[in-house]
C-alpha cells in the first residue's frame, strides 16, 4: 500500500493559560513511524513556562517565533541559562533536561524534530516531567520523597501535590526567573537567521546548514539540519539525499509547489505547501520546490550529523559528470540535444532564479 507523503498540520496535545502543546500525528503522517521520527510544537504565551522535563528522543529544536530563556542541563553538567529568539536551532542529546520560559508579549513558538528509534513510541515523542500534576514526584509514595530528598512530611508533600498544572503553566508576571548568561549560549545554540551562508544564490536563494562545525551538539544528536530561503517564484534543484537520510520538512514562511518522485520514475506527490505543513521525504526520492511570489522558507532536519544531497540539475548537477556519449545514449537523443541540455544551468547551483 502506498504511504501518504501529504503534508499535515500539528494538533493540540495539551495546553492552558500558559501556553500549549502540539504535535503530529503517525496515524495521519506514516511516513513519522516508519521513519522513527517524531516532531511537535511548543508555544507559550506571556509568563508561560514550560516545566522542567526530560524526553525519550534526542531532537533539534528551532524557534519559529518570539523570544525567551531556555535552561538546558546536561547529563552531569551545570544548568545553561540562555537567551533564545527566532532563527535559533538548539541541538538536544539524549537525556537532557529542559525548560522553557516566555516573558515577552510576543508568543514564543518552539519546533521540536527529532529520532525516535529508541523511544516509547515510533513517530511520536515520550515527555518525562520532573514536576507538576503529571510528574515523578506524583509517583512515588511519601515516605520514598523524604527518604530520597531527606525532607520532612510537609515538606514531602508540597513537592508532590502543590504544582497542580501539567507540562505548561503561567506564573504570576512578579514571578522573578534566572536571566539568560550570555556565555551559556556558546556552544549551545546557532542562529539560522545570522549564521554565514552556505549557499547563496542572488535571486534565487540561500542555505544555512546545521552540522558539527557550526554546533559541535549536533554530533550527539546524530541528525543535522539546514534553513533555506528560497525567492519568489524560484525553484530549488531537484536533489536527494545520497547517504540514505530521511528528510524532514517544516514549512517556516510561505508557500509554493513541491513535486516528489519515487520508485519506477512515479511522481508520489504533487502539492501544495504551507506555513506550518511538516512532510517526510522518503530516503533517496527526488525533491524539487517553487515558490510562490512571496517565497518560500523551511526547516529540515536530516538524519545524519553531516548531510550530503545529489543535486540533478545546476551547476553542481550529477548530469554535468557523465560522458556526453552516455547522456546521448541514455535520453536517445541526437548530439545536438544532449550539447543543448548540458550547455544550460552552467552558472546557477542548488537554487534557480525565476525566468526573465
Amino acid at each position: 500500500m502506498d504511504l501518504d507523503l501529504s503534508p499535515k498540520l500539528a494538533k493540540k496535545v495539551y495546553g492552558d493559560d500558559g501556553g500549549s502543546y502540539y504535535a503530529w500525528c503517525p496515524d495521519e503522517l506514516p511516513m513519522l513511524r516508519q521513519g522513527n521520527i517524531g516532531a511537535a510544537k511548543l508555544a507559550l504565551e506571556k509568563n508561560g513556562f514550560a516545566l522542567p522535563r526530560y524526553s525519550d528522543s534526542s531532537k533539534v529544536a528551532y524557534v519559529l517565533q518570539g523570544a525567551g530563556v531556555a535552561g538546558i542541563i546536561l547529563p552531569e553538567s551545570e544548568e545553561k541559562v540562555i537567551a533564545i529568539k527566532k532563527g535559533d536551532a538548539i541541538a538536544l542529546p539524549f537525556g537532557v533536561i529542559t525548560w522553557w520560559y516566555n516573558k515577552e508579549d510576543t508568543e514564543l513558538v518552539i519546533l521540536f524534530m527529532g529520532d525516535t528509534s529508541k523511544g516509547h513510541k515510533p513517530g511520536q515523542f515520550t515527555d518525562f516531567f520532573l514536576t507538576g500534576a503529571n510528574g515523578i514526584f506524583t509517583g512515588f509514595t511519601i515516605d520514598f520523597v523524604k527518604r530520597a530528598w531527606d525532607v520532612d512530611d510537609d515538606t514531602a508533600t508540597a513537592l508532590i501535590g502543590n504544582q497542580k498544572g501539567k507540562g505548561i503553566v503561567k506564573l504570576d508576571a512578579n514571578f522573578k526567573m534566572p536571566e539568560p548568561k550570555p556565555d551559556h549560549r556558546k556552544g549551545m545554540a546557532l542562529n539560522c537567521e545570522e549564521a554565514p551562508l552556505d549557499t547563496d544564490i542572488k535571486n534565487a536563494g540561500n542555505v544555512v546548514l546545521l552540522n558539527t562545525k557550526n554546533l559541535p551538539l549536533v554530533g550527539q544528536v546524530g541528525m543535522g539540519a539546514d534553513l533555506v530561503r528560497l525567492e519568489g517564484n524560484a525553484m530549488c534543484s531537484p536533489g536527494f539525499s545520497c547517504d540514505s537520510a530521511l528528510q524532514v520538512t517544516y514549512i517556516v514562511k510561505g508557500s509554493g509547489r513541491l513535486q516528489v518522485v519515487g520508485v519506477d520514475g512515479k511522481r508520489v506527490l504533487e502539492t501544495i505547501v504551507k506555513a506550518g505543513n511538516l512532510l517526510i521525504v522518503p530516503r533517496f526520492f527526488v525533491v524539487s520546490k517553487i515558490a510562490d511570489p512571496d517565497g518560500l522558507s523551511w526547516f529540515s532536519i536530516i538524519t545524519t550529523p553531516n548531510p550530503m544531497f545529489t543535486h540533478l540539475a545546476g551547476s553542481i548537477g550529477a548530469w554535468k559528470a557523465i560522458s556526453p556519449e552516455v547522456l546521448q545514449a541514455a535520453f536517445k537523443v541526437p548530439a545536438e540535444t544532449e550539447k543543448l541540455f548540458r550547455s544550460k544551468r552552467t552558472n546557477d547551483a542548488i537554487f534557480f532564479p525565476p525566468p526573465k
